[in-house]
């Protein structure tokens, strides 16, 4: 079950965190993936690492804002043979309220979140429509549902994502293409290890189980968890599933009260 065998899968921000075990997990599946990443040397490694492992890969220099960039390189996946799958996951955080998140903040988190998230739907979306159908999977957050503190730009930035999630599913039914995203609560990947590192330094272990305690579960989700769902979503097992926001969030929405 929720073999990916053939399938192309193009992966952005496929190099590290959640990314990275997407990337891993699909190659592990069968899948041939497509690695966009703006860290090129990083891309160019964990290409090398899962082709190294008997997996198929190829890195892919692409800054997900530039719409020239994403056309670019999605234009030359498809010229490779069809495309079936794209996970939109390439996405940066900010930390802020309204009246701490500048006008650049807000325009900065707005541009790889949200306008990099439509790039990748805009380039791909003609490619899916021609081969048939496809899926498409965006990377969300429980912060587009649940208030978050200090998450004012970013929160925004991934209620979009689901908004966009929802239009997409609707608008190419017809057209066999299904639209879902995943939304995570706090995930143990190097981004949090180098947030808590720099923002309370000699206080690492004690902010790192504060934080790992606010999911009622007792911790935070491994990224190959989160892997794991992208990867049923993706596979053919799914094919009932779309236009649909899935929490993976260690019971954080329903039971933190």
């Amino acid at each position: 079950m929720f073999s990916l065998k053939d399938k192309v899968a193009i992966i952005t921000g496929g190099a590290s965190g959640i990314g990275l075990a997407i990337s891993q997990t699909f190659a592990q599946a069968g899948a041939l993936v497509h690695i966009l990443e703006l860290n090129t040397d990083l891309a160019k490694t964990v290409a090398e690492e899962i082709n190294a492992t008997g997996g198929r890969a190829y890195a892919h220099a692409v800054d997900v804002s530039n719409q020239a960039q994403v056309i670019e390189v999605i234009g030359q996946v498809a010229a490779g043979g069809p495309i079936n799958i794209l996970v939109n996951n390439a996405g940066i955080s900010h930390i802020g309220t309204v009246e701490t998140t500048t006008e650049a903040d807000f325009d900065r988190v707005f541009t790889v979140n949200v306008k990099g998230a439509y790039n990748c739907l805009y380039a791909t979306i003609p490619h899916l429509k021609a081969n048939g159908g496809g899926v498409v999977l965006n990377m969300a957050s429980i912060a587009a549902t649940v208030g978050i503190p200090d998450r004012f730009a970013y929160s925004m930035t991934k209620g979009a994502v689901v908004s966009m999630t929802l239009s997409v599913a609707k608008d190419y039914l017809k057209h066999n293409i299904r639209c879902n995203c995943i939304s995570p609560a706090r995930v143990h990947t190097p981004f949090v290890d180098g947030f808590i590192a720099k923002t309370y330094p000699g206080k690492e272990a004690e902010m790192f189980a504060k934080l790992a305690a606010t999911q009622p579960i007792g911790r935070m989700a491994k990224p190959i968890e989160i892997a794991a769902l992208a990867l049923y979503l993706c596979s053919d097992e799914a094919g009932f599933n779309t236009g649909c926001d899935y929490p993976i969030d260690g019971g954080f929405v329903r039971l933190n009260n």
